[in-house]
């Protein structure tokens, strides 16, 4: 189904984001769960879906990975099972992902889902990244605390808590609410009645990952490769001393490299939509021919994006999937950007040029868009 968010969007980026969190009642009105509990401990017992449980019992912490075999032995008090990127492998539950494109796609992370029983949480924490968190069945209180330097200690080697915080929110959502939490704020979240709960993550990178990220790109393209030099060397009183203007040249000679405008676009682009999380990626067997795909797609029929797939345009190149994409028609490879769901008004002329034809059948036969909806 399709979800309509009742948010004043430049209302609350002025006033909320980054900034501020904030409940947002009745967001999503008459909510109904996409997805079941069953369904949700399905994935979880998957090798591919990334999933944890975490319990409480009478104050000491417990945590354990998936994939799960069974959750018999858990009890009817005190855990919570959550599973990350849930819109990968779960078309209904996706589309709670799609009314928040108001938002940029290369920030956004995932859609993750947790299932609580009564007095089931993952206890007081700090993330580095925006969150809207969506109450679906059954009630929860969250408490938020405001944004201050807090100790964080580990009560078990796989969960990160902060100490007791006062609230600055301290209420019960109910289905449709949204709870806003930007990043830093301390929270903590207690279930009252068994609850399914939806997590949309925005995260922006950290220097450490950018530099990291950009290093691995210059070593495999062989790029910085020149030595420092310095012609203009004079005698000097102290040689154990680096001069100033000397670390100013290293310093600069390490900019150089990253202000390189080709380069950059190239590795942003790649580190932009290389996922974090697995896709359910399946191409079509038999793969389509080109003139399959036009037929298709002038008859009516719509190619929808694998979800999760990161496809962008930057500057004047198109990634796809941590690929660069060396397309022959720009306007149609923007509507790539743009739409998840394309047809041959998205695509325009672009489907009367054999080149990008071609671009995109490959696309198609990688798996990356398929014909009809998303099971």
């Amino acid at each position: 189904m399709a979800y309509q968010l009742n948010i004043n969007w430049p209302e609350f980026l002025e006033t909320y984001w980054q900034k501020k969190p904030v409940i947002l009642k009745n967001a999503l009105p008459d909510f109904i769960d996409p997805i079941t509990p069953d369904e949700l401990a399905g994935l979880a017992m998957e090798a591919e879906v990334d999933s944890r449980i975490v319990s409480q019992q009478n104050g000491e912490w417990q945590a354990w990975n998936g994939p799960f075999e069974q959750f018999d032995h858990l009890g009817e008090t005190g855990w919570s099972l959550l599973a990350q990127a849930v819109n990968h492998w779960h078309a209904p539950s996706a589309e709670l992902v799609r009314p928040f494109r108001v938002l940029p796609d290369w920030r956004l992370d995932d859609l993750m889902i947790s299932f609580s029983v009564p007095g089931g949480g993952v206890g007081p924490h700090i993330d580095q990244y925006d969150v809207f968190i969506i109450q679906g069945m059954g009630s929860r209180r969250w408490r938020v605390g405001d944004k201050l330097p807090m100790k964080q200690f580990c009560p078990h080697p796989a969960l990160l808590h902060v100490d007791p915080f006062e609230p600055i929110i301290d209420e019960d959502l109910a289905p449709g609410d949204i709870l806003y939490i930007p990043p830093g704020f301390p929270h903590d979240g207690f279930t009252h009645e068994t609850a399914l709960n939806y997590s949309v993550g925005f995260r922006g990178p950290n220097g450490r990952d950018l530099i990291s990220s950009f290093a691995d790109y210059a070593l495999e393209n062989d790029l910085g490769g020149e030595h420092y030099s310095d012609p203009d060397l004079t005698c000097r009183e102290h040689p154990g001393r680096v001069e100033n203007y000397e670390l100013d040249r290293v310093r600069n000679m390490m900019l150089d490299l990253i202000n390189q405008p080709e380069d950059f676009v190239q590795w942003f682009g790649r580190f932009a939509t290389t996922p974090r999380h697995e896709l359910d990626i399946a191409p079509p067997e038999p793969a389509y021919q080109a003139d399959e795909v036009v037929n298709a797609l002038r008859s009516g029929e719509a190619l929808t994006r694998l979800s999760g797939l990161r496809v962008l345009h930057i500057g004047e190149h198109f990634f796809v999937h941590s690929e660069a994409l060396n397309t022959s028609d720009d306007n149609a490879a923007d509507a790539l950007c743009r739409y998840t769901t394309i047809g041959e008004q998205e695509l325009g002329n672009g489907l009367n040029n054999p080149a990008f034809v071609a671009e995109l059948t490959a696309l198609v036969n990688q798996g990356y868009w398929f014909f009809g909806e998303e099971e």
